[in-house]
């Protein structure tokens, strides 16, 4: 996979959500080349533990409004490999959270607690996790309808939700489950 080259001159304010507070804002250009230089140094510091490393979310699709976060989640061979990869990532400045909702996944964040800037998801390649995240981008990726109907919903709720993420990430699982399942109900 060819990466764009880093950026050298980022607004700083092209990244970073406050803590427990929701804004979507219009698509960055940055957020490409800001994911490219997370994932050379993941690939760096994990090594062979990682397989891939894709950018997933909103972040990940040109022109598509998102919460400045960058989604970033990483393949591994096995989860189990966790008292090797969790350390590994702390280094990096990632703290591990616990996330007990879903077991197929090991579960980062990156940035002072007050305004993280990354989200990172470990999972294996054959996942249930791993598949339905690359599937939603892609299908957003490839759908300019789809996308914009996203964005609304996103705003909307945005809106609604503004210091509170868990009624916003909870009011957008049923658009992504009805994308993917009519997608997988397609042969796509």
């Amino acid at each position: 996979m060819s990466t764009p080259e880093p950026p050298r001159d980022v607004d700083p304010g092209a990244l970073g959500l406050d803590r427990a507070s929701v804004r979507v804002v219009p698509h960055h250009p940055a957020w490409a080349a800001l994911f490219a230089e997370e994932a050379a140094r993941l690939r760096s510091a994990l090594g062979s533990a990682v397989i891939d490393i894709e950018h997933i979310g909103s972040t990940s699709v040109p022109g598509l409004a998102a919460k400045p976060i960058l989604d970033l989640s990483a393949s591994v061979p096995s989860l189990a490999d966790e008292v090797r990869l969790i350390p590994a990532l702390e280094r990096l400045g990632y703290q591990h959270k616990a996330d007990p909702d879903i077991p197929e996944r090991l579960y980062f964040v990156k940035g002072p607690p007050e305004r993280r800037t990354h989200h990172l998801s470990l999972a294996e390649p054959g996942s249930r996790f791993w598949r339905e995240h690359l599937r939603f981008r892609d299908l957003l990726r490839a759908d300019p309808v789809l996308a914009a109907e996203y964005a609304r919903l996103k705003h909307d709720l945005a809106a609604r939700h503004a210091c509170d993420r868990l009624a916003y990430t909870t009011g957008k699982k049923s658009f992504i489950d009805a994308a993917v399942r009519q997608s997988n109900e397609d042969g796509g």
